[in-house]
């Protein structure tokens, strides 16, 4: 059930049970100065007692929340033209997104395994309102550092001088200390298992998050993340106290991937900021819903976003290739409630399991059916600034792969409170 905040104003609403109204309707038989007087004692000790039990536990309204979201109107769309150069990089690879209240800037962090320019991210600044999304501005890059302050290698420079090739899915400010989270896919042929790391606003490298050993491969057998298939959902709870995990897609010991008959499963995580896990659910991927025209399609979890204590916005993305060879995305974005579903953090593995209770999951917006001429491989979201009207804003990213048949966008919306 839904704790809403109590306000002193409401303390005085009550309802009253027949067992409840008995005192009074005895006493109404008592002498009038009498009757008044009892009366006046019962009210005082019941407001009294209503109060203090059933309001001042509610009254510190300090701790930020977020409103559900019923439903998303597109403000704009803002583009980021293809390989575009800047101080040094290129712009590209855009796949995850969050905002800095502090600043009022962003950060976008870029796929790219330093390939075509080091592991980095980005700050932006976005313009939009209710009348439309304004303006885009690239600020500033910084590239991201190992522990031992080297920059992230490709996969050439790794086998020369070790180190993590990066494959950074998501990015997030933390809210306590603004601070930088982001989390890589790592690479299972390179026996490199998937990570979150935490770094200072100038990318050099603070400290490695413990997320448990169910999450290492193990290329020697059919257990762990596959490969370009792990952590690709992050997210802070609105007060910064605890963090969620997604994988795009099963564990190996969890079932098989989404295929055009059936979805799949997968582990969401939910951890104290120390590594502990406080519980893990399931997360019903949908079946690939378009059938490829070439030789590949799929489906998975592309970014989470905590919405309050039981509910997350779930970025579910499909790519499908065409007989042209090219890729379409089809996007969804649902609400997904964990109040009801079962705690498989004791589970080594999903296959097989008869009693599992996924996470409730509420459609709120397929892309497929917005006014755009292309919805391109969407892949982070974040939540922006409130509006003028008081309602939240979202702001979701693409990664283009640098390839010139995908663009870099980036979509505002106004979330519409149900």
């Amino acid at each position: 059930m839904k704790n809403f905040p109590v306000s002193r104003e409401s303390c005085f609403v009550m309802r009253w049970t027949v067992a409840e109204l008995q005192p009074f309707l005895f006493m109404r038989s008592l002498p009038l100065p009498v009757f008044l007087m009892r009366t006046r004692l019962v009210w005082l000790a019941c407001l009294l007692a209503f109060w203090l039990g059933g309001c001042a536990v509610n009254s510190d309204q300090s701790t930020p929340t977020k409103s559900l979201v019923g439903s998303l109107r597109l403000l704009g769309e803002q583009r980021i033209a293809l390989n575009a150069p800047f101080m040094g990089t290129v712009i590209g690879g855009l796949s995850g997104i969050d905002y800095d209240p502090r600043s009022d800037t962003w950060v976008a962090e870029s796929d790219d395994r330093s390939e075509v320019s080091p592991a980095r991210f980005y700050t932006l600044k976005l313009r939009y309102d209710l009348q439309g999304f304004h303006a885009l501005q690239v600020d500033a890059v910084t590239l991201l550092r190992q522990a031992d302050g080297s920059l992230y290698p490709d996969a050439r420079e790794a086998a020369v001088r070790g180190g993590d090739i990066p494959d950074l899915e998501s990015i997030r400010v933390d809210p306590l200390d603004g601070s930088l989270w982001y989390s890589s896919e790592g690479n299972r042929p390179k026996k490199m298992s998937p990570f979150v790391r935490r770094a200072d606003r100038d990318g050099s490298y603070l400290s490695q998050f413990p997320t448990g050993t169910m999450f290492q491969v193990r290329p020697d057998q059919p257990l762990g993340p596959r490969d370009n298939l792990s952590f690709e959902g992050l997210s802070f709870s609105p007060d910064g106290q605890t963090l969620w995990l997604g994988m795009e897609a099963p564990l190996y010991q969890d079932g098989e991937v989404p295929t055009l008959e059936h979805g799949a499963l997968a582990r969401i995580t939910h951890y104290r900021r120390d590594g502990t896990i406080i519980a893990q659910y399931a997360y019903s991927l949908d079946a690939i819903a378009h059938a490829p025209g070439g030789r590949y399609a799929d489906n998975g979890l592309s970014e989470l976003l905590a919405v309050d204590a039981h509910h997350l916005l779930a970025l579910e993305r499909s790519g499908v290739q065409g007989s042209d060879g090219v890729f379409r995305f089809h996007i969804r974005l649902y609400e997904m409630d964990i109040s009801n579903a079962t705690d498989i953090a004791a589970m080594p593995a999903l296959a097989g399991q008869c009693c599992i209770r996924p996470a409730g999951k509420r459609l709120i917006l397929d892309f497929d059916t917005l006014p755009l001429a292309k919805i391109d491989n969407l892949e982070g979201v974040s939540w922006g600034p409130r509006l003028a009207n008081g309602h939240d804003s979202l702001v979701f990213i693409s990664d283009n792969n640098f390839n010139a048949s995908q663009v870099t966008q980036l979509l505002a919306f106004e979330v519409i409170p149900p």
